[in-house]
């Protein structure tokens, strides 16, 4: 075992700081004010940069040009000062302080805050085994979030978790571990200070973190890391706020993709349809004039790996079964017309009786055994397979190549790419790595981020106007940046629809935002009815929203499967239509910024106590508190309003004020939602296909009492034109005083299609006196009805208590007016 203990030498490079131990080799990285590097070897030397992670980096890597987007900064000087005791480095909000004995390593804030700390006597550590731990400080008052998708609560402290993708069909969401992706990263917030920091561990070997499940008499409270091989590459990340870490890792690992907006949009889905003896494709075209008879919106369907049989019943990838779908583009073409996108299933391991294995095979396309002579073939689902390697150009170029003749010349620019987790049970098993041989054990989870790259390749290659739409099963750090992902093959089951939302919200403060998991339950019997409607109702939340099943009692789950219930169901999707808008904001914010679309309460309340432990309750974006009814027969629901904000129910508009639980009755129909106090939320009335119906009228509910502003973002949906400036992003900003002024200031090039806007402005004490627009007093109107067939004016609704306001769209800056003052209608 070889422990650091004592510093030996020192060197100073500009961009960097070279540390000699008595065990390993450290090199500091100021990489900017808020990320500092710490790379620790117990070799002769460091190994070559190569990342297929990193976006952002102060050094030449070899995998330069095979990341997309990569930047290249300059770093912060390392300088330092030789204290006695410790080295001093400094950025402009942090203090690194460099211990010589007992080595460990300090960060702190400007203001002396301890944000991170190496246990000192046994900081960094390399078993017999070869194993390399970390070992950081932690106290009472630390709370641990994040590590991509894992079970269990919110907050992991004293949990022990392992960083493995695997295939994990039927999952307890409360206790199984590890789930499908591996993302070594996880956020410390210490309620005391109030501070959150961050730790990415650049580390795809298999990995534990145990974050005080250990404990031993001898040394201070601590967690660690502990990976199977590699180095301990570690990037420290600075908030103080959460949502900093969550953007600053971002700016490290890539913000989610801008997706197409259709994805939006129910996903309909079921293993049972592309099982069928025959004609699977009229029933999938049948299920959507099914949602449409229904008043049900739908914008596409996910076509599971049926499609792909042979006639040994094994799915064989790029491989049409001519029987379930007679004729492939003539399908495509009528999915398009019903305004539906195609997303077919495809996987990376390749059967040995598969008709294309011989032609991967003599390509030496496929990941090699441990001589490197031949490819390596393992357990998969239907028998013995090779799997692609990612990691070789040859891999790459001919995937792409059948990629693009099986489906992307059909027409179809959406890929689900599934039972990618590469469970290689052969760690000797050698990837191409670019040409430079290496272990599976090493880049295992950096293989799905490659297939969803090489799919977003394929695509634009053969459409380069056309904005693709990934799906991803497996992952690692970075896969935000390619894919939509979801939560794998969930159980069917009360507890798989509670601590599914805890598992989405780690992934949303792992840099994740676009996820969801299967509504209504993968595997299992089919939900029963109150089941399946609470599902649905909480799935209209989730970025990614797909009902989808592979039931083990003969049945398939479809929206109207219980005729009793379906307008529940409908009532549900239809909510989710009018949000589309805010989603969509959201989604571009999770592009630019990294913020997730489905928050939890202590992201945007970190001030609050009694929210930094909530699993369940969450945010939608910044404005709407989602607090779905969980438990099965339920006649009420206790929701507790985070202080700092005062709260309106969705519905009623009923005031309350933050820092207090309220009881509300609830029945099948109830979708607890409130909206927070200076809420801004964009809204299309009438959508019902996103693909063919053009919104016309945006709707926009704004609680004035705080000053606060909101980008409404949109943008054709479907191109790749926004990168050059077709777009439109509208800033809306709210000030308030004796007057209340809502102010939109737009920038972009889209040619929006909307006609109209409405504003329904709640109001918290007396109803506006006038509203103006610019220097227009618009017509104020008693009768609802008259003011629903006038072009433009207001009226007051006393039961919502909001002022609705309409008026012909306008493209230049403008700004709405609303006066308060009392009338005194006595003394006139």
């Amino acid at each position: 075992m070889k422990i650091s203990h004592q510093l030996l030498d020192v060197a100073y490079g500009t961009s960097r700081l070279d540390l000699v131990t008595d065990a390993a080799k450290f090199r500091i990285v100021l990489l900017n004010d808020e990320i500092v590097r710490i790379r620790c070897t117990f070799e002769e030397d460091f190994p070559e940069e190569a990342s297929y992670a990193l976006v952002l980096t102060a050094w030449e890597d070899k995998m330069d040009a095979l990341v997309p987007d990569r930047k290249r900064i300059e770093p912060i000087p390392a300088q330092y000062e030789d204290l006695g005791t410790h080295l001093l480095l400094s950025t402009r909000k942090l203090r690194v302080l460099v211990h010589k004995e007992p080595f460990a390593i300090e960060i702190t804030d400007a203001d002396g805050n301890v944000l991170h700390a190496d246990l000192q006597g046994k900081p960094y550590v390399r078993d017999a085994l070869g194993r390399l731990y970390h070992y950081s400080c932690m106290h009472d008052q630390d709370h641990f979030y994040g590590f991509g998708e894992k079970s269990g609560y919110l907050n992991k402290k004293h949990r022990r978790m392992r960083m493995h993708n695997v295939d994990t069909i039927g999952y307890d969401s409360e206790l199984t571990d590890p789930l499908y992706k591996h993302i070594p990263f996880y956020i410390k917030f210490n309620s005391e200070s109030q501070i959150a920091s961050g730790l990415f561990y650049h580390n795809a070997h298999d990995s534990v973190f145990d974050m005080g499940c250990e404990r031993s008499g001898y040394w201070n409270k601590y967690s660690y890391f502990c990976a199977d091989g590699g180095e301990l590459d570690v990037f420290f990340i600075y908030g103080p706020q959460i949502k900093d870490v969550v953007r600053h890792y971002t700016d490290l690992t890539g913000k989610t993709v801008l997706p197409t907006k259709y994805s939006l949009g129910y996903m309909g889905s079921t293993m049972y349809y592309t099982e069928l003896d025959r004609d699977s494709d009229k029933a999938i075209l049948g299920f959507l004039d099914r949602c449409r008879e229904e008043g049900i919106p739908c914008d596409g369907f996910f076509l599971s790996s049926g499609y792909t049989t042979g006639q040994d019943g094994k799915r064989y990838v790029f491989n049409w079964n001519g029987d379930r779908f007679g004729n492939p583009q003539r399908f495509v073409e009528q999915m398009e017309e019903k305004g539906a996108a195609l997303v077919p299933n495809i996987k990376p391991g390749m059967l040995t009786t598969h008709p294309l294995y011989k032609k991967f095979d003599e390509a030496g396309a496929y990941i090699r055994d441990g001589s490197g002579e031949q490819s390596h073939i393992d357990r998969y689902w239907g028998g013995p397979a090779s799997f692609v390697d990612f990691t070789n150009p040859k891999g790459r170029e001919l995937w792409k190549k059948h990629l693009k003749d099986s489906l992307v010349s059909l027409g179809i620019t959406s890929i689900w790419n599934d039972n990618n987790e590469y469970e290689i049970n052969d760690a000797r098993a050698l990837c191409h790595f670019e040409g430079s041989p290496k272990t599976i054990d090493g880049l295992r989870p950096i293989m799905p981020n490659l297939m969803a790259q090489m799919a977003k390749e394929a695509i634009e290659e053969v459409y380069p106007d056309t904005r693709p739409y990934i799906v991803n099963r497996a992952g690692f750090a970075g896969i935000q940046r390619y894919a939509q992902t979801w939560a794998g093959d969930n159980n069917t089951s009360w507890k798989s629809l509670k601590f599914n939302i805890p598992v989405i919200l780690g992934m949303g403060l792992s840099g994740v935002a676009n996820q969801g998991c299967d509504i209504s339950g993968f595997f299992g019997p089919a939900p029963e009815p109150e089941l399946f409607v609470r599902w649905v109702q909480n799935g209209i939340f989730q970025p990614r929203f797909s009902i989808h099943s592979c039931n083990t009692d003969n049945t398939v789950t479809e929206p109207w499967m219980y005729p009793a219930y379906t307008r529940y169901i409908r009532d549900a999707i239809r909510l989710r239509y009018r949000l589309v808008p805010y989603f969509y904001s959201l989604l571009y914010e999770a592009s630019t910024e990294g913020s997730p679309v489905m928050r939890p309460l202590v992201y945007e309340f970190q001030s609050d106590d009694r929210v930094k432990d909530e699993s369940f309750d969450f945010m939608l974006g910044p404005y709407i508190l989602v607090a779905n009814v969980l438990e099965k027969g339920a006649k009420t629901r206790e929701v507790y309003l985070p202080k700092g904000a005062e709260w309106l129910d969705w519905n009623t508009k009923e005031r309350y004020a933050g820092g207090q639980t309220i009881r509300l009755d609830v029945s099948l129909e109830s979708i607890p939602m409130f909206i927070r106090s200076g809420a801004i939320v964009p809204m299309a009335p009438h959508l019902m296909n996103i693909r063919q119906d053009p919104v016309e009228e945006l709707h926009l509910l704004i609680e004035p009492s705080e000053e606060t502003r909101f980008v409404v973002y949109d943008d054709d949906g479907t191109s790749n034109n926004y990168k050059q400036g077709e777009y439109l992003k509208t800033t809306i900003s709210i000030k308030n005083g004796k007057d209340t002024r809502i102010s939109f200031a737009n920038e972009g090039n889209y040619r929006t299609k909307l006609k109209t806007v409405r504003l329904d402005v709640l109001c918290k004490e007396v109803a506006p006196v006038e509203v103006r627009l610019q220097d227009k007093k618009l017509p104020m109107f008693l009768d609802p009805n008259q003011w629903e067939s006038a072009g433009e004016g207001w009226y007051y609704d006393m039961e919502q208590k909001a002022a609705k306001i309409k008026y012909s769209y306008r493209r230049e800056d403008y700004e709405v007016r609303m006066k308060f003052d009392v009338k005194d209608l006595i003394s006139i």
